[in-house]
């Protein structure tokens, strides 16, 4: 896990300054994750609200339109456009047609808290979907995994100096890094990092999540292609299911030199 930096002459993007004072005594200042409301905007009709990071939200909108199954391929994203309100931000997307007839038969409204996944979802069949399969791939030697993480060390600034946002990384078979996302959420940083990878049209061999390998993680990694997911912690027991229904291998506790095959 990454530990905390001392603090640089000037925050990163994403990062606020705020006074503080100290249980031992005296007064200072700390750098604190932003969080706003990010309203998902398809065809001028609001579809969700996450809680998120203001950064590459074109990934962002990218990647959560492919995991919520809005879109099939980027292609169908005609122009996205970032716009400040008074409240928080809006990521207003234009949809191919089909796809907004779609989404609105779904109607589906999401107000989340910090990059929740499932909040709003109307059904049990609808919280549960059938999980994309996977190409199955072998799951990563150690010592590939052990590069991967030294490499994202060096790939979560803000985590590095207000220890709390989640990052989410795509590495080839040999561990090299493809492209590392951040965010408050942990849904987030991976819709982001689906995002980006999309975009440039790279499926990564295994993804690394600086948190908890929950259901949805399993279901977004599945949508990205990645045959393993690594996590830093526990698994869920549906998580574990749907790995299993996806072919995809499942790796939770991942530390330096260890980790806990589930699937």
């Amino acid at each position: 896990m990454a530990q905390r930096k001392p603090k640089a002459s000037a925050p990163e993007p994403g990062l606020v300054e705020v006074g503080v004072g100290r249980l031992s005594g005296g007064q200072g200042h700390d750098w604190v994750a932003e969080e706003v409301p990010v309203a998902l905007v398809y065809n001028g009709i609001s579809h969700a609200v996450m809680m998120a990071s203001p950064l590459d939200l074109e990934d962002f909108a990218l990647g959560f339109s492919l995991t919520e199954g809005i879109v099939e391929r980027p292609g169908q994203i005609y122009g996205m456009e970032v716009n400040a309100d008074p409240k928080g931000l809006r990521l207003e997307i234009e949809l191919a047609a089909e796809c907004f007839f779609r989404l609105k038969a779904r109607r589906r409204s999401l107000s989340g808290r910090t990059g929740c996944g499932l909040c709003g979802t109307e059904s049990l069949a609808e919280a549960v979907a059938p999980v994309c399969v996977v190409s199955p791939g072998p799951v990563p030697a150690r010592a590939v995994i052990d590069r991967a993480f030294a490499e994202l060390r060096h790939q979560q600034p803000l985590h590095y100096q207000s220890g709390a946002t989640h990052a989410a990384a795509g590495f080839d078979a040999e561990g090299n890094l493809l492209a590392a996302r951040e965010d408050v959420g942990r849904h987030n940083a991976l819709d982001k990092l689906v995002g980006a990878l999309a975009r440039v049209q790279v499926t990564p061999a295994f993804v690394i999540v600086t948190s908890r390998a929950s259901y949805e993680m399993v279901h977004k990694c599945a949508v990205l292609g990645a045959a393993t997911l690594v996590a830093v912690s526990a698994p869920t027991s549906l998580a574990i299911e749907q790995a299993r229904a996806a072919g995809l291998n499942l790796i939770g506790f991942a530390r330096q030199g260890d980790g806990v095959i589930y699937t």
